[in-house]
């Protein structure tokens, strides 16, 4: 069902182009983005840098086409966590919306975190491809009933291996 423009409020969920677009930020509000079209996968992440940056156990990434988004308020700053990715963070609450990799020749797809969505709830890892990765670094008490496929870092598909002179 198409919404007005008029009728459309900051958080919506609206259709442009037969494509669904998806708003949201950080919990200040001074950073806002938006990304147009349906993710590739939306994926539990248990790695390390994962637990260390977001503070929790696992991070929930819903992984778009790149070409899609755009930050429409604010700049965030950005953080480099490893050879390959970078991270967004507001420099006011410090909430990390998105994560990309580093390399902006490769910069194909951006994950952004499922709980910095105006709409989480309209993203079910089972309904987009939804997968566990760096369950190496799985804390062992934390018990994944769901079914999901599961991997190592270094095998998941978007992994890109550290090159020999970084």
């Amino acid at each position: 069902m198409a919404l007005k423009a008029d009728k459309i409020r900051t958080g919506d969920l609206a259709m442009t182009d037969h494509k669904k677009k998806h708003t949201g930020g950080c919990m200040c509000s001074s950073v806002r983005y938006e990304v147009t079209g349906e993710p590739l996968e939306v994926g539990y992440c248990h790695c390390r840098m994962c637990q260390k940056i977001l503070g929790n156990l696992t991070g929930l990434f819903a992984i778009f086409e790149r070409e899609g988004f755009q930050f429409t308020k604010g700049e965030p700053n950005f953080y480099r966590s490893s050879h390959s990715k970078q991270r967004s963070f507001c420099s006011i609450c410090g909430s990390p919306p998105t994560m990309w990799n580093a390399d902006k020749a490769i910069q194909n797809h951006v994950g952004i975190l499922v709980g910095t969505l105006d709409h989480p709830e309209l993203f079910p890892p089972e309904k987009y491809s939804g997968n566990h990765s760096g369950i190496e670094s799985q804390v062992p008490w934390f018990q994944i009933k769901d079914g999901l496929p599961r991997w190592k870092t270094e095998e998941d598909p978007l992994y890109i291996p550290p090159s020999g002179d970084a």
